[in-house]
């Protein structure tokens, strides 16, 4: 049995924590300041909740961080500030979505503190009733998160090097996000040009794969449409920094901060309702998309 730490309890982290509980694993988190949501979340997963994260990162052997892209520097900051004053030397493993030059920036706060850095990627749902993640990771000293493999995740060592990890993570969501958001974007202008009922006619007969996906995954967009306008900045960050066009993804962020502004925003994946049709959907996510981008000018 290993002590885990685990840094954010989101639909993700929470569920991350409870498998690995049920593997016989000690599972802490530090909730102060976390949402009411969070702290549900925790009880749910069985979770021991510490006094700060001094107390989390001395405690565990292994911390995971699994938090929104965006708030993954800065919580690597703080985290760094607590292996300092804790003198902890346990491993911490960045499972956000982000790019590999954030990965290394997040590397070094650690290591300069004591700690000690993994690069990770997840890709896959939630991990629950049997269905497992793939948690990509790539560094030193990958064989200590051999515990870890079989506990809902399935462990995926790709190399040394920090920065494989969240690089493979960002190439498979500029897939997965791009092509939900650019069908998104396409349902849009069909709908802004009047044209939406034509259109989901001829793609249910000639592109019925895609109408199929694009029914599928268009609502889905919303609940989670926040966190994931920071994956999409990151993706476009990796690909400006190979010197490739990032303007894909940058598009891929103003779809999703559209859904974000709707009211179904408001919803988790677990209270999500969506029976609302299609065309109501679409039409939600183009004025909200209209008003932001002419706010912008």
């Amino acid at each position: 049995m290993s002590t885990i730490g685990i840094i954010g309890m989101g639909g993700m982290g929470h569920r991350v924590a409870a498998v690995l509980k049920e593997g016989g694993h000690r599972v802490l988190t530090c909730l102060a300041g976390r949402s009411d949501l969070s702290k549900a979340r925790a009880a749910e997963a069985g979770v021991t909740d510490v006094d700060g994260l001094e107390v989390l990162v001395d405690q565990s052997e292994i911390v995971l961080s699994i938090m929104p892209p965006e708030d993954a520097l800065s919580v690597g900051k703080d985290v760094s500030a607590a292996f300092k004053t804790a003198g902890s030397s346990a491993y911490y493993v960045d499972c956000n979505a982000i790019s590999p030059q954030t990965s290394r920036d997040i590397e070094a706060s650690i290591e300069a503190s004591g700690g000690r850095y993994i690069d990770g990627g997840i890709i896959g749902m939630p991990p629950q009733n049997g269905q497992r993640i793939r948690l990509f990771v790539s560094g030193a000293d990958l064989d200590v998160l051999a515990p870890l493999d079989g506990c809902g995740l399935d462990l995926k060592p790709i190399g040394p090097t920090i920065g494989q990890a969240s690089g493979l993570k960002m190439c498979y969501a500029a897939l997965t996000k791009g092509q939900m958001t650019l069908h998104a974007a396409i349902l849009m202008l069909a709908h802004s040009l009047d044209l939406f009922a034509p259109l989901s006619a001829e793609l249910e007969l000639s592109q019925n794969d895609a109408w199929q996906r694009m029914q599928l995954t268009t609502p889905f967009i919303a609940p989670d449409s926040g966190r994931w306008v920071g994956e999409m900045n990151e993706i476009a960050n990796t690909f400006r920094a190979a010197h490739l066009p990032a303007g894909f993804h940058e598009a891929a962020a103003q779809v999703f901060d559209a859904a974000a502004a709707t009211p179904l925003a408001a919803a988790t994946r677990e209270t999500a309702d969506f029976s609302t049709p299609l065309a109501d959907v679409v039409a939600l996510y183009a004025n909200a998309c209209q008003t932001n981008l002419k706010q912008s000018h």
